[in-house]
C-alpha cells in the first residue's frame, strides 16, 4: 500500500541522461515508486560528473557537480528548504568526488531529512578510505538496502551492521511479457543464429576477451554462434584511453578468425532497443574478472526477462544462478566457457527450464513489486530517526523553568480581520483565510494574559479584532457562530460545529469572567446567553464541556445567575450519564473512542464539581484524567498524546501519531484545575510532563514549540515535527505557557520561578 505520509521524497544519484548503471537505476527506482506512490513528489538531485553538461528532465531540480565540495553543502541546504521527507541516496564510490566517494558524507552531515541509502557496492576488503567513508555513509543512514543476502552479509561481517538495519530488495527489471524472439532476431539482421549477449558499458573488467577466446570452440560446434557486445565503451574508459580496449576485442576476433561471429553496436542504448536485444538473445554471458561484484544491474535484466545465463561466480551471480537457475564457470576460463555455451545449444530442454526458472523468480523483480518494498523501506527510515532519541534523550532537569511568553508569532498571523488560520514555516498561508474556532481561542488568550500584565497596545488591539470577529461570526436567530471566512471576507458556511460554538462561548465568559476591561465585558454577555442556549440543543459532549469551562469564567463574576448555573449542572448530568453508560473498570471514559482534544471534558466534570459540591462529577473526571494521563505516556514517562490519525477505540491501540498541541494545552489546563481541587503534587507533575512535551521532552526528543518567537509547530509526526506553524498549534503553546505561569503566580513561584521574569515583561512591552 501507498505510504500517506510520504509526500516528498529525493533521489540523489547518477541520473539520465549521463551514461552510467547507477543513472539508469536511479531513474527508473524514481519512476516506479512514483506510479507506486502517485501522490507524493519524486525529485531528483543528479550528480554531474566533471566538467560536463547534461539536459536533465524536469524533475531533476538541483545539479550537484561531483567535484564540487561545497556543492553538497548546498544540496542538503536545498532539501531542508524542500522540505522533503526521506533522502534516497544511491551509493558508489565512484560517482560521488573527494578521497573514496568522501564528498557525499557532507550531505549526509547536513540535511536533516532521514536518509536511505542503497547501497550499490559493499567491499569485502575496503582499503582505509573506503572502510572509513562506509564507515560515515552507514552511521549517517537511517535505512540500508542492498540487492543481495551476501550484501547484508558483508554489512555485517566487515561494518558490523545489524541486520534489521539492512534491507535486501532486488534490483528492478522491466516487466517484459511473451515476446517473439524470432521477430526481434529478423529486426536485428540475426534470423537463424544462435546469438549470445553481453550488454553495458564497455571496460575491461567485463571479461569479454574471455568469450572472444571461446568462440572457436563454440562455432566448431555450432557455426551460426554470433556474440553481440552491446554497448558503448564507458565515458571514464573513454576519457583516458578512447577506444583501445574496444579495438583490442576486434583484433582478437580477427587473429582466432572468428571475426565474422562477433558484432560490436559501439552505442548507448535506451530502454526498449535493450528489451529487443535481449528478446532476442538465445544465452547471455557475463564473464565478469572479480568476485566481489554484489550488484550487476545488466545480469538482473537478463535473467529477470527469462534468459538463460552463463556467468562467472561473482556474488551476484552466485545468488541469483544458485538452485539450477543458470550455468556458472570459473574466472578467466575461456574452455569453460565454450563447455557450458556449447553445452546449452546442444540441449533445448535445459534452456527451456533455465527460462521457466528465471521467469518464476524474474517476477518478483519486475519494478512495481520492487517500489513497493522501496516504499516500505522508506517508511522503515522515517520511523527509525523516531526510534533513537527515545533512548538519549536526558530526564527533564528537576529545577522547573518557564520561557519567556513571546508573542511575535502571534501577532503575525493577526491582522486586522482575524486571526490567519494557517502557516506555511512560518508565513501565514491567507488561502487558508480564518475561523471563528481560532479567533475565540486567541481572544481567550489574550484576556488570560492580562492577569499578568500584557494589555499593552498590541494585545489591545488584537482583543478588540479578535472580538469583533466573533460579533461577525454570531447569528442572533441561532445563537451560533458561523466558522470558516475566506480572505475575501465571504462566509463558508451557515452554522459552525457544535465544538466552534463551544469554543466561542469559552472566549465570552473568559471575557465576562477576566478581563478588566468594562467595554469588553458588555460587548460579550449578550452574547453569553443566546450561544448557552444553543448549546443544551447540541449532542456533542465536547461541546458540553466547553460549556461547562465558559460557565465557570462567566460565573466568576457573575456567580447569582442561575439559568447558566442549571444548564452547568444539566450539562454535568449529561456527561456523567453517557459515562455511566459506556464506562467499566478497564475503560472509565464516557465513549467507545478516545478523540481529541480529550482532557477537556475532564476539566469541565472537575470544575463542575469542585464549585457545585457535585461529588460524584469530580470524583469522575479525576479518575478520567488520571486514566486518560496513564494511557498518554510512553515507555520512558514522557507525555505521549494520542493521535489524531486513529485515535484510541475501545479494544484498540492508541494512534502514537500525529501528536497535536492542543492535547498537550488541554491536559496543562485539566491537571492545573485537578491540583487546584485536590492539592495533589502528583497533578503538578502531570501538568508539568505534558508542559514540556512542547519543549521537546517527548518521544522524539524535539521541540514543537519555537519560545523565540511564539510560534508552535503543527504537530508531532512520526519522524520529526510538523514544521507548518498555524493558529490553533500557537494559541495552545500560548495557552499552556500562560497557565503554567498563573498557577506559579498562584502558588507563590514555587520552585524558584519569578513569574515576573524579563521574558514576561518584555512580551507586555511588545
Amino acid at each position: 500500500m501507498p505510504d500517506p505520509d510520504l509526500n516528498r521524497i529525493a533521489f540523489v544519484g547518477t541520473y539520465v541522461p549521463r551514461r552510467c548503471g547507477i543513472a539508469t537505476f536511479t531513474r527508473d527506482l524514481r519512476a516506479a515508486v512514483a506510479a507506486h506512490q502517485p501522490e507524493t513528489d519524486c525529485l531528483v538531485v543528479p550528480i554531474t560528473d566533471a566538467g560536463a553538461a547534461h539536459a536533465y528532465p524536469p524533475e531533476a531540480i538541483f545539479e550537484c557537480v561531483e567535484a564540487d565540495a561545497a556543492a553538497f553543502a548546498r544540496a542538503a541546504d536545498f532539501l531542508d528548504l524542500a522540505n522533503v521527507d526521506v533522502v534516497s541516496l544511491q551509493h558508489e564510490y565512484g560517482i560521488f568526488g573527494g578521497e573514496a566517494g568522501g564528498h557525499v558524507l557532507t550531505l549526509l552531515r547536513d540535511v536533516r531529512a532521514p536518509v536511505h541509502t542503497t547501497l550499490h557496492t559493499v567491499l569485502a576488503r575496503p582499503t582505509a578510505a573506503q572502510r572509513r567513508v562506509m564507515d560515515d555513509v552507514i552511521h549517517l543512514s537511517a535505512r540500508l538496502a542492498v540487492m543481495t543476502e551476501r550484501g547484508r552479509t558483508l554489512l555485517r561481517e566487515v561494518h558490523g551492521v545489524p541486520p534489521e538495519r539492512v534491507d535486501v530488495i532486488p534490483h528492478g527489471i522491466p516487466d517484459m511479457g511473451g515476446v517473439d524472439a524470432a521477430a526481434h532476431k529478423a529486426r536485428l539482421g540475426l534470423t537463424g543464429t544462435d546469438m549470445l549477449l553481453t550488454f553495458g558499458l564497455l571496460s575491461p573488467g567485463k571479461g569479454i576477451e574471455h568469450v572472444i577466446a571461446a568462440l572457436p570452440e563454440i562455432v566448431a560446434r555450432h557455426p551460426r554462434t554470433v556474440y553481440v557486445v552491446l554497448g558503448a565503451t564507458h565515458p571514464h574508459l573513454l576519457r583516458t584511453q578512447g577506444e583501445a580496449y574496444r579495438r583490442h576485442l576486434g583484433g582478437m576476433a580477427r587473429q582466432l578468425g572468428v571475426e565474422r561471429h562477433v558484432v560490436f553496436h559501439d552505442r548507448y542504448v535506451e530502454l526498449p532497443e535493450l528489451l529487443g536485444f535481449l528478446a532476442a538473445a538465445d544465452i547471455y554471458v557475463t564473464p565478469y574478472l572479480g568476485e566481489d561484484q554484489i550488484t550487476s544491474g545488466t545480469l538482473a535484466y537478463a535473467f529477470g526477462c527469462g534468459k538463460p545465463v552463463v556467468s562467472t561466480p561473482y556474488w551476484h551471480a552466485q545468488e541469483l544462478l544458485a538452485d539450477g537457475r543458470g550455468v556458472l564457470v570459473p574466472f578467466r576460463d575461456p574452455t569453460a566457457i565454450a563447455a557450458a555455451i556449447a553445452g546449452l545449444l546442444d540441449d533445448t530442454a535445459t534452456r527451456d527450464t533455465l527460462r521457466t526458472r528465471a521467469w518464476a523468480l524474474g517476477r518478483e523483480m519486475v519494478w512495481d513489486r520492487v517500489a513497493a518494498r522501496y516504499a516500505e523501506s522508506y517508511r522503515r527510515t522515517r520511523l527509525a530517526t523516531a526510534v533513537k532519541p527515545r533512548h538519549t534523550m536526558p530526564e527533564r532537569p528537576p529545577r522547573r523553568s518557564l520561557p519567556p511568553l513571546v508573542l511575535d508569532h502571534l501577532w503575525r498571523l493577526t491582522d486586522d480581520t482575524g486571526i490567519v488560520q494557517h502557516a506555511t514555516f512560518d508565513v501565514p498561508n491567507r488561502n487558508e483565510g480564518y475561523c471563528t474556532d481560532d479567533a475565540a481561542r486567541a481572544l481567550a488568550l489574550v484576556v488570560r494574559m492580562e492577569a499578568l500584565g500584557i494589555d499593552a497596545p498590541p494585545a489591545s488591539r488584537a482583543t478588540a479584532t479578535y472580538a469583533a470577529f466573533l460579533a461577525h461570526a454570531f447569528t442572533p436567530e441561532t445563537g451560533r457562530f458561523r466558522n470558516f471566512l475566506s480572505f475575501d471576507r465571504r462566509w463558508l458556511d451557515d452554522a459552525g460545529s457544535d465544538d466552534c460554538l463551544g469554543r466561542a462561548l469559552v472566549a465570552l465568559g473568559t471575557c465576562i469572567g477576566r478581563s478588566r476591561r468594562q467595554g469588553l465585558r458588555r460587548w460579550a454577555t449578550p452574547l453569553f446567553g443566546p450561544a448557552l442556549e444553543a448549546v443544551t440543543a447540541t449532542r456533542s459532549p465536547r461541546a458540553w464541556a466547553l460549556a461547562i469551562v465558559a460557565v465557570h469564567d462567566y460565573m466568576r463574576r457573575l456567580h447569582g445567575d442561575r439559568r447558566a448555573a442549571a444548564i452547568r449542572q444539566d450539562l454535568a448530568s449529561r456527561l456523567l450519564a453517557l459515562r455511566a453508560a459506556a464506562a467499566n473498570a478497564e475503560w472509565p471514559w464516557f465513549e467507545d473512542v478516545v478523540a481529541y482534544e480529550n482532557a477537556r471534558p475532564c476539566q469541565a466534570l472537575i470544575l463542575a464539581g469542585r464549585w457545585t459540591g457535585d461529588r460524584p462529577a469530580l470524583e469522575a473526571g479525576l479518575e478520567m484524567l488520571a486514566w486518560l494521563c496513564d494511557i498518554q505516556r510512553s515507555p520512558h514517562g514522557r507525555f505521549a498524546p494520542i493521535g489524531c490519525r486513529g485515535f484510541l477505540r475501545r479494544g484498540g491501540e492508541p494512534a502514537a501519531f500525529d501528536q497535536q498541541p492542543i492535547e498537550a494545552e488541554a491536559t496543562v489546563a485539566a491537571c492545573v484545575e485537578a491540583y487546584h481541587a485536590t492539592g495533589g503534587s502528583v497533578w503538578l507533575d502531570r501538568a508539568w510532563s505534558a508542559f514540556d512535551w512542547f519543549l521537546g521532552h517527548n518521544v522524539l526528543g524535539l521541540a514543537v514549540c519555537d519560545p523565540g518567537t511564539g510560534g508552535c509547530r503543527d504537530g508531532l509526526l512520526e519522524d520529526r515535527v510538523n514544521e507548518n506553524r498555524g493558529a490553533e498549534s500557537t494559541i495552545a503553546w500560548l495557552a499552556a505557557l500562560v497557565e503554567m505561569r498563573l498557577l506559579l503566580r498562584s502558588a507563590g513561584a514555587e520552585d524558584g520561578v519569578d513569574p515576573d521574569s524579563a521574558g514576561v515583561r518584555r512580551a507586555a512591552r511588545a
